[in-house]
């Protein structure tokens, strides 16, 4: 199979790319070799090559910022998916493309389905909603991915922040009336392939369970200790959503997406969050 990646120098491309390049014919473009914004370039980069499967994981994911560059959001995370759609379909290719939990508004307090009705409330979550209607009206063999809270080795996140903080700091705390699921890179890449053939229109793929951002961090940090690595802070203490006034956009205070679709369609439940952030920091700390 010869597959694209877009979005190779980020969290989740470097990682499907690391894990795909020595199983299929993979050609792969970071930001600085394929800038989305800029449609000429995409259609000069992808137009020659011949591929079957084209896995999108760039976007403008900067939530506060897209705020203030609307025009700039809206260019990568809905006119490009458009465009990779509409050369994917006149190649015959088919179009794996990633989004977020953020294109639901967080009202509800139990798992969002595939069919739950999007209300984005960020114009970060409008632009990805965008993105996905235009993949899903060019072709029905298109595939829209959501995915919630990523972490891996090759860009830090917030994982890294706390653990980072833990090491410097006597007292760290994070968010606890927040929930969504941590999803895991490396789970993510083993789980992709059982979707490369299936028409399934959108699918939620993350770790199980759900979980608070101050659950997130104090689990990892009570990982970090049974493993002995040294850290200052032992407890993460909690703080509200409406403590944080640097925030310029609002985000869905709950936004945990239901994998019952995806279990249905592979016969695969993906590990619970809490055993993918321990082999996580098992693979990334234990060394260090």
């Amino acid at each position: 199979m010869r597959i694209v990646i877009l979005g190779a120098g980020g969290r989740l491309g470097a990682a499907l790319t690391r894990e795909y390049e020595s199983k299929f014919d993979v050609t792969a473009f970071n930001h600085a070799q394929l800038d989305l914004a800029k449609p000429k370039e995409i259609q000069d980069k992808l137009s020659p090559i011949q591929f079957d499967l084209l896995i999108n994981c760039a976007a403008f994911t900067n939530v506060d910022l897209a705020e203030s560059k609307r025009e700039l959001a809206f260019a990568i995370n809905a006119e490009a998916p458009r465009l990779l759609a509409e050369i994917c379909r006149d190649k015959k290719a088919k179009l794996i493309h990633f989004s977020t939990d953020y294109v639901f508004d967080g009202e509800k307090r139990e798992p969002y389905s595939e069919d739950d009705a999007t209300t984005p409330v960020s114009i970060y979550g409008k632009s990805k909603r965008a993105g996905e209607k235009f993949v899903l009206q060019t072709s029905d063999r298109h595939l829209v991915v959501r995915v919630s809270w990523v972490f891996g080795p090759d860009r830090p996140s917030f994982i890294d922040a706390m653990i980072k903080r833990a090491r410097e700091e006597e007292k760290i705390e994070a968010i606890a009336d927040k929930w969504s699921t941590p999803t895991y890179t490396a789970d993510v890449a083993g789980m992709l392939p059982t979707l490369f053939e299936i028409d399934a229109g959108i699918l939620h793929l993350t770790n199980s369970g759900e979980c608070t951002w101050q659950e997130y961090a104090q689990h990892a940090l009570d990982y970090c200790r049974t493993l002995g690595l040294p850290l200052k802070a032992k407890t993460v203490a909690a703080v509200k959503l409406s403590d944080m006034k640097n925030w310029v956009a609002r985000r869905p205070v709950y936004s945990v997406l239901s994998t019952a679709k995806y279990q249905a369609l592979s016969g695969i439940k993906p590990r619970p969050w809490r055993d993918a952030v321990a082999d996580y920091i098992e693979r990334s700390y234990s060394k260090k």
